[in-house]
């Protein structure tokens, strides 16, 4: 059999009148059944709760963002460009676009823990709705639900939306685009389409060019498989063209025609420049290991076998051997359709993103990060529902059952493996799982001869099987707090440097936050969030005002990864007649720098940028700012001097080396609540 599902008809017109906007909402189109409004709601509202739980407990999460949130909600220049501090001395090596709605409720709400992350809690809910949506056109409700519940529940896109990196806004995004390229394949519709390069263009102000590896896959389907003729299909895909690259560049132009002595340097390059981050440090560069000021070639792991790692499988890899096992049943099922068949569309769409995503993650040879695999949650979870349905309708043939049946065992015994990786983490759990998904296999597999309420249970038992697993790992990250860098989903693992209890995150300092590599001078893997891929080398990170050799100044709480909280008596140093100075300090690393922002609410400069390889400032424009009394104090510590030292040694700029040796030849330093402060006050040194 090779019909495809149609779609859901038109609901037809509620009158207007008392009740029927409220009637409307709840209920859903006619053509739905009495249940399935309802159950989205449920969805919608669970996955908001979850999503919500707890958000205080993470603090400050990334902290290296909520300063420049922080900087946002006090200067609209800052919020702009991004900058990681009011002031404007440099901006995070991202674009700005994933900061401004966390910007805007903190504008509101003030600055805190919940202003921050509750958008992005928000942007998870709207997903999984956008999701179910897409997945609605042309299949059965309970497809759709099946497609949004596996996206709620998946482990990473539980991490990533209750923190703030740009991944959620991106997979909103991306999402967004996909559902309304799905609309524009139906119709040939040329204002679908165009709407689908606009968020996909938008995506790129949140991640960069990682947002364009869905284009390809977009665009050829829509050449493919659109109901128009070969001529006009071009032109559109030419004016989508246009769009794209207007949505996504309208920010780097502005961001050229300002004169650099007017803006925040621009933090991840070397030169000043959006298109050098854009092209190097947050493109190219990361994809062949030898982005500017980078550690070099870490790719022990690359290879097809990525995303099923230690680390990286309980976090993304759950559903995934079933969603490339019904990809390929439904192509198979839909290969005599039409051209223009949209259920065989939707398929290769969201195959395409699952494929061509995966791949540039497996095998990249810059830095990689479990993280980033919330990007492929949208495409496995859809194929799931998806492909589920297409061989569900078929059932009755030995085929579509044989599939059906292989796809729940193979799903059951991959979360075996998966649970067995954290033996000490409800042991149970495992062989319980595994039970229950070869029972329901079983009965999928003589799915011919089962009717009514034994049909129903098989099937039922079947996705509480495929979603226990990922589910109990999500509830397992929705409970555990999450701060730093670099984070991960789920319990800790035997066979690779799992993340552990308490504040998640630390990890090699091979990364930046929310980019696809970072540069160097990072310390070596220290336990919680770590992978163990880094080789050992000098650790960085260290105590709270501990002086560094020599007696240099340097970083001061936190480390490379992770920002501190300083001591009120420092605070309350660097708070004295903050007034009369632009920054309050000056420290080496945005984390460092971060730490102490967001204790004082005043500006701090990042000297360096994130790592402190970026030549912002260089010595002489500090020696300058110094002079003029614009910065009051410059912050101590052996993380910032061991970290200038080493990273100096790097592809990336010694200017923070150098303004270290500066201040520590010629300032006097003092020790306040346990950290040292160098006063930079003129006269004073």
């Amino acid at each position: 059999m090779t019909t495809t599902i149609p779609a859901a008809p038109p609901a037809p017109r509620t009158p207007r009148g008392r009740g029927g906007l409220p009637r409307r909402l709840l209920r859903g189109p006619a053509a739905d059944p009495a249940w399935a409004r309802p159950a989205l709601l449920a969805l919608l509202t669970a996955t908001g709760v979850a999503y919500l739980w707890g958000l205080g407990a993470s603090g400050w999460a990334n902290a290296f963002y909520s300063a420049a949130v922080q900087a946002g909600a006090t200067s609209w220049k800052a919020f702009f460009f991004g900058s990681s501090d009011a002031a404007g001395a440099i901006t995070v090596d991202k674009p700005p676009a994933a900061l401004w709605p966390m910007t805007l409720t903190a504008r509101v709400f003030g600055v805190n823990t919940w202003s921050i992350l509750v958008p992005q809690a928000l942007m998870g809910v709207a997903t999984v709705a956008a999701l179910h949506a897409a997945v609605r056109r042309r299949f059965p409700a309970w497809a759709a639900l099946l497609a949004g519940a596996a996206l709620a529940v998946t482990p990473v896109a539980a991490l990533m939306f209750r923190f703030n990196n740009p991944d959620a806004l991106l997979v909103l995004l991306l999402t967004l685009g996909a559902y309304a390229a799905l609309r524009a394949q139906e119709s040939a519709s040329t204002r679908w389409l165009l709407l689908a390069a606009a968020l996909t263009g938008t995506g790129f102000l949140a991640k960069m060019l990682q947002a364009f590896l869905v284009v390809p896959v977009f665009a050829l389907v829509y050449l493919l498989a659109a109901p128009a003729p070969l001529r006009r299909r071009l032109w559109q895909l030419a004016a989508a063209g246009g769009v794209l690259l207007a949505s996504a560049g309208w920010w780097v132009a502005a961001v050229a025609l300002v004169p650099a002595s007017a803006r925040p340097y621009i933090g991840g390059s070397q030169h000043d420049s959006v298109l050098e981050l854009a092209l190097g440090y947050n493109g190219l560069g990361r994809l062949n290991g030898e982005e500017t000021g980078g550690l070099g070639n870490l790719d022990q792991d690359a290879g097809w076998g990525r995303m099923f790692g230690p680390v990286i499988g309980g976090q993304i890899s759950w559903l995934l051997p079933a969603a490339l096992l019904l990809l390929a049943a439904g192509l198979w099922a839909t290969r005599r359709a039409p051209r223009t068949d949209p259920a065989r569309a939707a398929l290769a769409l969201w195959g395409g993103w699952l494929l061509l995503t995966a791949a540039v993650f497996s095998w990249m040879q810059g830095i990689f990060h479990e993280y980033y695999t919330v990007a492929l949650a949208p495409a496995i979870a859809a194929l799931t529902g998806m492909g589920a349905a297409l061989l569900w309708e078929r059932r009755r043939t030995p085929g579509a059952a044989a599939v059906l049946s292989a796809t729940v065992a193979l799903t059951a015994l991959w979360a075996y493996v998966l649970l067995g990786r954290s033996p000490d983490w409800h042991p149970w759990l495992a062989p319980a799982v595994a039970a229950a998904g070869l029972l329901a296999a079983a009965g999928l597999a003589a799915v011919r001869l089962l009717r009514g309420p034994v049909l129903a249970a098989a099937a039922a038992l079947a996705v509480l099987a495929g979603l226990a697993g990922p589910a109990a790992y999500a509830a397992e990250t929705v409970r555990t707090p999450h701060t730093g860098a670099i984070v991960t989903a789920g319990p800790a693992t035997s066979t690779g440097f799992g993340p552990g209890r308490g504040a998640r995150g630390g990890g090699p300092g091979r990364a930046g936050p929310g980019g696809w590599a970072r540069g160097p001078g990072g310390p070596p893997p220290q336990g919680p969030g770590t992978t163990g891929r880094m080789p050992a080398g000098p650790r960085t990170g260290g105590r709270p005002g501990a002086a560094g050799p020599g007696g240099g100044p340097g970083g001061g709480p936190g480390g490379l990864l992770n920002a501190g909280t300083p001591d009120a008596a420092v605070t309350s140093a660097l708070n004295a007649g903050a007034a009369s100075y632009t920054w309050v300090a000056a420290a080496v690393g945005s984390n460092t720098a971060a730490g102490y922002q967001l204790a004082t609410s005043r500006p701090v400069m990042a000297v360096g940028g994130f790592n402190g390889t970026d030549p912002a400032p260089t010595l002489a424009e500090f020696q300058r700012l110094a002079r003029q009394g614009r910065i009051h104090y410059f912050v101590g510590g052996d993380r910032g001097q061991a970290g200038a030292r080493t990273r100096g040694t790097g592809s990336g700029s010694d200017a923070a080396q150098r303004i270290t040796a500066w201040v520590a030849a010629n300032y006097t330093p003092a020790t306040v609540g346990g950290t040292v402060l160098y006063d930079l006050t003129p006269g004073a040194g």
